[in-house]
């Protein structure tokens, strides 16, 4: 069975918004787009564990561990002392320094692609994007994961997180 036009659309739409946001990232962040995700996560959850922290990026603890500590190394994060096997990872003032960097860098990619709409295009698309996000959260589950590279602050800032309130409605 053939896609529709309109989800063909939004298919090529979504992986070159992607790949154009995701270069951004990875050149502000300087490591991994995982890494640079783990980063924002941890701005939002200071003290996450690194198990949380994996599970909030998509990866396994093993590889969780090497970002972390690659993300050590690079002075941009820091583990704490746990209890047992639980290992809090806390933002370095560099890696703070980063996460706004990768944020801005994040923002002026689809700041780029938005630049053509008019004010009631872009209100015509947020309003659709507030529905397609509520119901990619049906299917991802968790906000944490979808959000992983979202400026929170931006998205709160005068309206209500349309992740957020599906997490709350679930």
């Amino acid at each position: 069975m053939h896609e529709s036009r309109l989800g063909n659309l939004l298919g090529a739409a979504a992986l070159a918004l992607s790949d154009l946001m995701l270069a951004r990232v990875r050149e502000a962040a300087g490591v991994s787009v995982s890494g640079a995700a783990a980063l924002v996560v941890l701005a939002h959850a200071p003290g996450v564990s690194v198990t949380e922290l994996g599970r909030r990026v998509g990866l396994s603890q093993p590889a969780t561990a090497r970002m972390v500590m690659s993300l050590e190394a690079a002075g941009l994060a820091l583990r704490g002392p746990g209890e047992g096997r639980t290992v809090p990872v806390a933002l370095t003032p560099a890696g703070e320094r980063t996460v706004r960097e990768v944020l801005t860098s994040r923002a002026a990619g689809t700041e780029q692609v938005l630049a053509g709409l008019d004010e009631d295009d872009r209100r015509v698309l947020t309003r659709l994007l507030e529905g397609l996000l509520a119901q990619l959260h049906t299917e991802v589950g968790s906000a944490e994961v979808l959000c992983r590279l979202c400026d929170r602050a931006c998205c709160t800032a005068g309206a209500v997180c349309p992740v957020g309130q599906a997490e709350r409605e679930r």
